[in-house]
């Protein structure tokens, strides 16, 4: 990793949105980011008053929020999502779009605008009868700063691209303000490769967050961007936005889209699951229940895939799992474990954090610490995207996989492949 490396999760929630962690506490929030690895973290869930009043404690210079405790400060972007439910061209939309507001007086605005129109009390992430055109012409009114990016755009609920209530382009579902949409966030179940294949998409940057509900560090930073910062001095909200908008970010940690939870089509009831090709045999039919598949993400984007995309701003991405993921492959426990847990405080005693282990460290320095061939094969494998997946799918996560040649170590050029 080079030093100027800045690891940033902007699409993160509270506890105050649906689903979350009850423990979802700025204070946790930071521990685990410092664990994880991650130098920027979003604030989410703006739109909650609750959640808002805890973040205007913290201190604003030039667009950053600044929570100070022992061990120094750490910087936070206001940043929230919401849930925009409409009709539009006699179709029933459902899309979620993540935003980021430049300072906390445009938050301000933001909210008296959202409540003219509905409530936003009950829900860190509320829903709204807005279409993403007019949220986002809006938004633009409020301030120019504010970033909007369509959130986890394939996933087939709540993605703009999503096949259950999404659009076919970002021109149709954004319209005259199709220029305002400099980023898309390509969600777990989706990777780089495979929205390069898309030609809508050519000439917009992508980028990665983890959606993360809880602070734990298979959650938080499981998909984050890689910004250029060569100081936290020199840290703003505008140089943050300016890389997203000019694509001049360094690239993306993702990972295996398999392991998303809608990567495969299936039922997650009918404990079926299929790829896009077995879909089209059944004619997108459940065999078990006779009633339509939940059409995954995987299928979507062969469906508005171009023969002729040619996206040339193609940048440097990792496809990894959750070191938590990983050591609980190795030794056959959960990744909650006692077990678990204490390989993985071991590696961060030595390491200092997840990214470091995940990354950087050394097939030599790994075996110092954990003295396992195993485990430490498993690691650099994850380090170049080999560990197989079975895919996710209907809202059920995908599982990292052992196969035979994991006992095995690696031969000398998949090794020189890594150092």
């Amino acid at each position: 990793m080079d030093k100027n490396w800045f690891f940033a999760d902007l699409h993160i929630h509270s506890r105050f949105s649906r689903a979350c962690s009850k423990a979802l506490t700025i204070p946790n929030l930071v521990k685990w980011a410092r664990v994880k690895g991650i130098s920027l973290l979003g604030t989410g869930d703006f739109t909650h008053d609750v959640w808002l009043n805890e973040l205007k404690e913290l201190r604003p210079e030039k667009g950053i929020l600044w929570y100070k405790d022992d061990k120094g400060e750490f910087p936070f972007i206001l940043s929230s999502e919401i849930s925009l439910v409409y009709t539009e061209d006699g179709k029933g939309r459902r899309v979620h779009l993540l935003y980021l507001a430049p300072n906390l007086d445009a938050v301000d605005k933001i909210n008296a605008w959202l409540d003219g129109i509905g409530r936003r009390d009950y829900d860190g992430r509320p829903i709204f009868k807005i279409s993403c055109r007019d949220f986002t012409a809006k938004m633009q009114e409020i301030d120019e700063q504010i970033e909007v990016i369509p959130a986890h755009i394939w996933t087939p609920w709540f993605g703009v691209f999503g096949s259950k209530g999404g659009y076919d382009s970002l021109t149709q579902a954004f319209k005259d303000k199709r220029d305002r949409i400099h980023a898309i966030e390509t969600g777990i179940s989706s990777d780089p490769p495979m929205n390069w294949k898309i030609k809508d998409l050519e000439n917009i940057s992508i980028v990665s967050f983890s959606d993360s509900h809880s602070f734990w560090p298979w959650r938080l930073g499981r998909e984050a961007t890689i910004f250029k910062i060569e100081s936290t001095e020199m840290l703003s909200y505008d140089l943050m936005i300016n890389q997203i908008r000019n694509n001049s970010f360094i690239g993306t940690i993702e990972t295996d889209p398999a392991y998303g939870m809608y990567h495969f089509d299936g039922h997650r009831n009918c404990n079926f699951s299929c790829s896009p090709q077995k879909t089209r045999e059944l004619g997108s039919v459940c065999p078990k229940c006779n009633k339509p598949l939940t059409v995954g993400v995987d299928y979507r984007v062969e469906e508005l895939s171009n023969n002729d995309a040619d996206n040339k701003n193609q940048k440097l991405f990792y496809r990894l799992l959750p070191l938590h993921e990983i050591i609980s492959l190795a030794v056959g426990a959960g990744m909650n474990t006692k077990r678990v847990w204490s390989i993985y405080d071991s590696l961060i005693r030595t390491f200092k954090t997840e990214f470091k282990v995940l990354l950087d460290a050394s097939k030599e320095e790994l075996l110092r610490v954990v003295e396992d061939s195993l485990l430490v094969n498993l690691i650099l494998k994850n380090r170049i995207g080999q560990i197989k997946v079975e895919p996710g799918y209907d809202g059920t996560y995908g599982k990292a996989l052992m196969e035979e040649s994991d006992e095995e170590s690696f031969d000398q050029e998949t090794q020189k492949t890594l150092f």
